[in-house]
């Protein structure tokens, strides 16, 4: 008779309950590329994840929730936040404060479901130093020329504001090998990228060997 034997402990990296846990995926890219956008259409045919919204100083715009979109504090707020530790990563984009609160991934993460992040790229890279197992993926379009478009379209920056958003894009662009994942969001073929998503998503909560995340 073989005798039984005990399954691996699930910290231990245990083969058997490699789906129980959590990702936490950061979708970063440049402005423009259609994050905010993406996520939601993830939600819309029922991917299921928890959303980190991103804190920071600057202004609320029109048509911006708060909560939803940021989190939007005053720089005194901020700048208390970060002398508290209280904050996973934080960058200045754009003279302005962009950041992640601590207390708000943990929660995320308490309930089991994938975590996703919307962060800019120099956070992302943060990020991954921060929590080596970190799901990394840059979203960009199909050309830069369909970048600027977007970006000029949204007219909601000056000819000044304009030129760095597309200067700072390039930069951009040049970090994707720093990237797990590359995903194209091609105009009118949104759907394309948010089945990227999903199945990069799916694939790594089977990968074998994944650990918990912990903060």
């Amino acid at each position: 008779m073989t005798p039984q034997t005990a399954l691996p402990n699930i910290d231990a990296g245990d083969p058997y309950n490699v789906q129980s846990r959590p990702l936490l995926v950061v979708v970063s890219g440049p402005s423009g590329v259609g994050k905010d956008t993406l996520l939601q259409r993830l939600k819309d045919v029922g991917c299921e994840f928890w959303f980190v919204v991103t804190m920071t100083s600057r202004a609320q715009r029109p048509g911006e929730v708060d909560g939803k979109d940021y989190f939007f504090v005053t720089r005194e707020e901020f700048d208390a936040l970060i002398e508290a530790d209280e904050l996973l990563e934080h960058s200045l984009v754009y003279g302005e404060y962009k950041g992640i609160p601590k207390a708000q991934v943990r929660e995320a993460l308490a309930t089991g479901k994938n975590v996703v992040m919307r962060i800019d790229v120099q956070g992302a890279q943060k990020i991954k130093r921060i929590v080596p197992d970190a799901v990394t993926i840059f979203l960009m379009p199909e050309s830069e020329e369909e970048l600027i478009r977007r970006l000029t379209e949204r007219k909601t920056e000056t000819p000044e504001g304009l030129r760095r958003r597309i200067e700072t894009a390039r930069d951009e662009m040049r970090r994707i090998p720093e990237f797990d994942y590359v995903v194209v969001n091609r105009a009118y073929q949104m759907n394309d990228a948010a089945d990227d998503i999903e199945g990069i998503m799916r694939a790594e909560r089977c990968r074998v060997g994944r650990q918990p995340i912990r903060l």
